[in-house]
């Protein structure tokens, strides 16, 4: 059965949060007090796991400012409604019913509630007139003996229009018989979701496992039923750990030899590290040591006489081991959240998982791990409802699963009137408090995608990437060699930007590339990028090392003669205004970049043409692709160049490919 839809009703802030549906994981967002929790332990209350027991008590769950008026909310001793909710039957849970019940009894939809002081039952979800129909065909009936039963409008009517008859026949007698001995059909799909339906397990404090546990003492505790009071609870994780670890107490107290005993501890140590860091990527140093041995007199008791199990933490880095309560408060805390989790998956009757504010100690690229292990571990298993207000546990790329939570409040003239806990499914809200952790997980999400992809070229500016794109374009058109179209390119916005751009976005494990600008002033800046080592090696290069001068631009690609032509086309120079390859290199013979001499010419011109800027050629050039199609030298000397650039990024991604 899967959950698909909930409504809370009358559970302190939440007089009515609206019908919301429920997907395989579900993110409640909310500023703190907005309800959250209340939701969370309202569904827990439905139908509790044994582990976190959830009860509905009218004095301390009903909202406080309607208890006194309970009896008149809810006349003729009717019990208040807590919780509704609605679920999906599988085909095979359908066929059972319905082999108890009759063909068409129940849709694929079970709608389950609770009232206050009552345990959870199923409303408006039985179909009674087929199952009358199943009930009466388990017998065979004279007409005469189904005419005083076809009054009945519920299976229970059946045995109430029996036991009323003066004289049942033998027929009628064991259809009442039956319905005593297995129910009416309303009994029977209670009894069947008694069996089936999954447990709610909330939690809200997350235990953290012991590091140390004396073996003796652990027995103890287990025979006299104390393992599971909370005082012992980091001790029974520690248990559970072992489990995790794939070993248990019971097979390292069976061993008899030091090398059957060690290989065990080894091998639990190996599968628990491999485990832990597949989801635990802040330090890949780690390794997680099992370790058994007897106690040392100088300890702290307990541990200083019987026999110790201990978690060691060893860092390959460092080269150094330290107890597990040592480490950080996330890594403890990450490392506990996993061992009890990946054990909940083995129990026998399906649990949803409602967890409080989980990962709040953790760094924010943790808690996206934790995120991560939601999704591969605990989803394939069970569904998983958990609340937040940190914007890195709001999965950016799956808006869709989120549900916005909010304590409304309406104004009624200038007084404030509360209406109680809402949940949206549409993530759309007024208020900037609720929105913000939305907002700042998009902002991340779009920092880390916007204009980037897996491999990411980065050039100066707008300009550039038209450039290449047309010269591209234009070696294709003739079957030769143009940018690999795995490259995203994207402008960074000058060499002084690339450094934070790459620190910003490496974390993504782009593959970055640079082709930019370099001006005579540059050099110190390109050196300490390289030095740097912020991008990979051979990764880094400046339009000075592609052509073999001491500076040089994007424009320098392009012959000058078809500079020339591009400028004047762009801005439509004519007679003694338009450029020629001449004019264009006396305009400043002290540098040999295009740009700066186009620059030059273009101070002389009268004040009615515009300045040159970078766009606008590069824009023109890609509205006249004819210029590039040409055969002049000109045209043939720019390709060949431009060819030879995009070699080299090419190579780039060829050599990736075969690592």
């Amino acid at each position: 059965m899967k959950l698909v839809e909930a409504r809370v009703t009358n559970f302190r802030s939440v007089e009515d949060s609206g019908r919301f549906d429920i997907d395989q994981v579900v993110c409640l967002v909310g500023k703190n007090e907005a309800g959250k929790s209340a939701l969370l332990q309202a569904l827990a209350a439905l139908n509790p796991h044994s582990s976190t027991p959830q009860t509905l008590d009218k004095e301390r769950d009903y909202p406080r400012r309607y208890l006194a008026s309970y009896d008149e909310r809810h006349p003729k001793g009717a019990a208040a409604v807590a919780i509704e909710t609605e679920w999906a039957l599988t085909d095979e849970e359908r066929v059972e019913i319905e082999e108890r019940l009759g063909p068409g009894t129940v849709s694929s939809v079970i709608k389950v509630r609770r009232k206050y002081g009552e345990a959870f039952e199923h409303y408006e979800s039985l179909n009674f007139a087929p199952a009358i129909k199943h009930f009466l065909g388990r017998f065979e009936f004279t007409a005469e003996e189904l005419a005083p039963l076809e009054a009945a409008t519920t299976t229970s009517d059946l045995a109430t229009i029996i036991k009323a008859l003066p004289t049942p026949s033998d027929a009628q007698s064991k259809l009442s018989e039956y319905i005593a001995k297995e129910g009416s059909a309303t009994v029977q799909l209670q009894r069947f979701l008694e069996a089936k339906l999954p447990r709610f397990m909330y939690v809200s404090s997350y235990d953290r496992m012991a590091g140390n546990v004396q073996i003796e003492d652990i027995a103890n505790l287990k025979a006299n039923g104390l393992l599971s009071k909370d005082e012992h609870r980091g001790k029974s994780l520690f248990l559970e750990f072992l489990e995790y670890a794939g070993v248990s107490m019971d097979a390292l107290n069976k061993q008899k030899t030091f090398e059957t005993y060690n290989a065990l501890l080894e091998a639990a140590s190996n599968h628990i590290t491999d485990q832990i860091l597949e989801y635990w990527t802040q330090n890949p140093d780690l390794m997680v040591n099992v370790k058994v041995s007897a106690g040392m007199p100088g300890d702290q008791p307990p541990f200083n006489a019987g026999t110790i199990a201990r978690a060691r933490i060893y860092n390959s880095l460092h080269r150094v081991e330290t107890p597990f309560s040592e480490r950080s408060a996330g890594f403890v805390w990450f490392f506990s959240f996993l061992v009890k989790f990946a054990q909940v998956k083995n129990e026998s009757i399906p649990v949803i998982l409602l967890l409080d504010e989980p990962g709040l100690t953790l760094h924010g690229k943790a808690q996206a791990d934790l995120l991560r292990f939601f999704d591969e571990k605990l989803a394939p298993h069970h569904q998983v409802i958990f609340s937040t207000h940190s914007p890195f546990m709001v999965p950016a790329g799956n808006l869709a699963s989120v549900r916005v939570v909010q304590d409304v409040v309406e104004m009624k003239g200038v007084r404030r009137v509360p209406q109680g806990t809402k949940v949206r499914d549409d993530v759309l809200t007024q208020d900037p408090d609720t929105l913000f952790p939305l907002q700042a997980a998009l902002g991340y999400e779009l920092t880390q995608s916007l204009f980037v992809g897996e491999n990411t070229l980065l050039v100066e500016g707008p300009g550039d990437i038209l450039y290449l794109q047309a010269m591209s374009d234009a070696l294709r058109r003739r079957k030769r060699q143009g940018l690999d179209p795995r490259w995203t390119i994207c402008p960074a916005g000058g060499i002084d930007k690339i450094r934070p751009f790459a620190s910003l976005f490496g974390s993504n494990k782009l593959n970055i590339a640079v082709l930019s600008d370099q001006a005579k002033g540059d050099k110190r800046k390109v050196e300490e990028l390289r030095k740097s080592e912020i991008l990979k090696a051979g990764q880094f290069y400046t339009m000075a090392d592609l052509l073999s001068r001491e500076e040089a631009d994007i424009e320098d690609l392009l012959s000058p003669a078809l500079f020339v032509q591009v400028l004047n086309g762009t801005y439509e120079l004519q007679k003694k205004d338009s450029l020629t390859e001449k004019k264009l290199e006396d305009a400043d013979k002290t540098t040999t970049r295009l740009v700066k001499k186009a620059e030059a010419y273009y101070k002389l011109l009268p004040d009615s043409i515009p300045m040159l800027d970078h766009f606008a050629p590069a824009a023109w050039l890609v509205r006249n692709p004819d210029v590039l199609s040409a055969t002049t030298p000109e045209v043939e000397e720019t390709l060949t160049r431009v060819e030879a650039v995009f070699k080299i990024f090419n190579d780039m991604l060829a050599i990736k490919a075969a690592r």
